[in-house]
This record gives C-alpha cells, sequence and structure tokens, in this order.
C-alpha cells in the first residue's frame, strides 16, 4: 500500500493537546484490561503492526453511546422515500455539483475514460456522502469503530475488522489515530470510504506518490470510479427504468432488496407492475423498486421503478435502496444543470 497523507499540520498540532486530554480520561479499551483490544493487537502484530504501538493508540480510544445511538437510529432505516429524497435533492447541492465537476473536470474525464462512471455518478457519490467535502465528519475515527467493535450487538466483528484496518493505515502513513475524523461509523474523507474500502480501493489519482481521500479530491474522484468499476459498473447502461404499478402494494414481491437483481418481468406483471418505457430485457431480471411517499392527501403511495445491474453496483457503496436512488436522482439533476449550461 502507498502511504496515505497525514492531513493538515494544523492537525498535528491538534493531536498534542488532544493526546494530553485523552491521557486523563479511564482507558475504555486498554489491552491490559480488555480481553478483545489485547486480541486485536495480537492480530495487528502478525500484520507488522508494533504491538507496543497499537496498544497505547486502543488505551487512547473513547467509548461513545452517541456512536451506538446513531447506528440505531439511521436516516435509511426510518424515513420514507420522499423525507430521505428531501435531504439531498436541493437546488444547492444540484448547484454545487456542476461547480464540482467544472473545477475538477480533467480529473472527472479521466475517471470515466479509465472506469467507464460519469462524472454526475461520482459527484452525487461525493455529493450525498458530504456535500462535496464540506461535512467529513466530526467523529473521532478511532472512538467510533472501538465503540462499535466492542459494543454493537450484531456487528461487532465486522467493526472490528475496520478498527483494524484504519490502525494500520494510520501506522503506515505516520498519523497518530486519534487525529482522524470521519462519521459515526468511522467513515472517513470525501467519499467517506471505511477503512478496509480505503485499502482496497483507494487510488492515487493525481500521481503526487499518495493516497489521500481527507484532504485531495483528485484521488477522492479516481478511488470512487475504481471502487464502481471493481464492484461491476457496466458503461452506457441505465440504472433503473419507470413502471406502473397498483396503488396498493401488492402481495407476494420482495421490493427494495439489496442483491443482484432477481425479479422477472413476467412475475411482476402479474402482479400490476410493468415499465412504463425502455422496457428492459423480457429475459432480464430486474430490482423491483416501490418507493413510499405521502400523496396530496396525506396517504402513503407508491412509486414504481425496475433497478437494474448498476442499480444494484451503487448499493454496494451503501446497502440502502434510498442511498442508492438519492445519488441517482442527484444525478440526474446534476446531469440536467450541467447540459442546461451548455
Amino acid at each position: 500500500m502507498k502511504r496515505v497523507k497525514a492531513g493538515p499540520a494544523w492537525l498535528l498540532g491538534l493531536g498534542v493537546g488532544l493526546g494530553i486530554a485523552l491521557s486523563s480520561q479511564a482507558a475504555d479499551f486498554d489491552p491490559a484490561t480488555h480481553p478483545g483490544a489485547a486480541a486485536l493487537v495480537e492480530t495487528l502484530a502478525a500484520r507488522e503492526v508494533p504491538a507496543a504501538w497499537a496498544s497505547e493508540r486502543l488505551k487512547e480510544a473513547v467509548f461513545r453511546q452517541e456512536v451506538l445511538d446513531a447506528m440505531a437510529g439511521a436516516a435509511e432505516r426510518r424515513l420514507r422515500w420522499d423525507e430521505y429524497r428531501a435531504i439531498f435533492m436541493q437546488p444547492e447541492r444540484i448547484a454545487r455539483g456542476v461547480d464540482f465537476i467544472a473545477a475538477h473536470r480533467e480529473a472527472f474525464e479521466r475517471a470515466e475514460a479509465r472506469y467507464g462512471v460519469p462524472p454526475e455518478i461520482i459527484a452525487a457519490i461525493i455529493g450525498v456522502e458530504t456535500r462535496y467535502g464540506e461535512v467529513t465528519g466530526r467523529h473521532r475515527v478511532l472512538d467510533s469503530l472501538a465503540t462499535l467493535g466492542f459494543h454493537h450487538p450484531r456487528r461487532g466483528d465486522f467493526f472490528r475488522g475496520e478498527l483494524a484496518a484504519f490502525l494500520e493505515i494510520t501506522h503506515e502513513q505516520g498519523v497518530e489515530p486519534g487525529e482522524m475524523r470521519g462519521s459515526y461509523a468511522g467513515a472517513m474523507g470525501y467519499p467517506q470510504f471505511i477503512p478496509t474500502s480505503y485499502r482496497a480501493y483507494a487510488v492515487d489519482f493525481d500521481d503526487d506518490g499518495l493516497r489521500d481521500l481527507w484532504t485531495n479530491p483528485v484521488d477522492a474522484i479516481g478511488s470512487v470510479g475504481n471502487y464502481f468499476a471493481e464492484h461491476g459498473w457496466r458503461p452506457g447502461e441505465a440504472i433503473y427504468v419507470e413502471a406502473e404499478g397498483p396503488m396498493a402494494l401488492p402481495d407476494g414481491i420482495d421490493f427494495n432488496q439489496t442483491r443482484p437483481p432477481y425479479a422477472d418481468l413476467a412475475s411482476l406483471a402479474a402482479a400490476g407492475i410493468e415499465p412504463r418505457q425502455d422496457e428492459p430485457d423480457p429475459a432480464a431480471r430486474v430490482i423491483p423498486l416501490a418507493l413510499d411517499a405521502l400523496d396530496d392527501a396525506g396517504e402513503v403511495s407508491y412509486r414504481y421503478r425496475l433497478g437494474q445491474h448498476n442499480f444494484y453496483v451503487i448499493t454496494r457503496y451503501n446497502h440502502s435502496h434510498l442511498y442508492a436512488m438519492a445519488v441517482t436522482e442527484l444525478a440526474e439533476a446534476i446531469a440536467a444543470a450541467r447540459e442546461a449550461q451548455s
């Protein structure tokens, strides 16, 4: 792995102060008293991360109840489609997407040529995740991942793996883990990569010898393109098609599943759901989507769409059909705004 840029110099100074403050707090994850943390140190030592270094950094990690609370109340789990959509489909976010592509036009053109992913899709991912790098997270990644790794009721193994990857990254790049900020789930930088994705998919897209997703939008653009290509993005294919369906959600259809296209068109037609136009290959399978929203009468109604392979690829970034559709609609709006300017 190439060395990752450490981040702004002022963060290094701030980290000194943080280290002093944290040393006075109880060590929530001290490997000397925490068996799980001790096991993680052994895992890291086998990956050539010095045990003494890893132990000292884990001693600085602080349990954060608010992180567990945020995971339990994620917007993708509690909002209707119209509520979720409204968060991202704002004129300001669309306009900034247009400006972001214009500001980094050469990088977007290279990313499309190399990975086959249109500029508006890459921009929409970064726009949804961090408002084009403006909001990259306020949580200490070390605290978030330690809290989730050792206290999440179902996904502790997953987050311990992310914590291990995060400590590997920060050791390799020579910065203090406690200095790095991200989301409550430990996602980092412009595109909010989790640590294992950072290791696997981040690219040095400006050829400066660094893979820096924290401060370098060019590396972020290339890395998102690489992520999509590695997950099977098909250039030129549609993401979804509009469909007609009944007012009431029909029984017997598994809607909104974020797995490879699984429903056949004949079964959907039997349930009253059919494409409006641009009908997919009759033999193809699709992801039936039912997007809930309040109608003018204050009743919940559904908008039907048929997700295709590229819709599934977007869900590899975030396993939520709401997220994938928000990215898709923001990308469509950015593309339309760019077209209107040309």
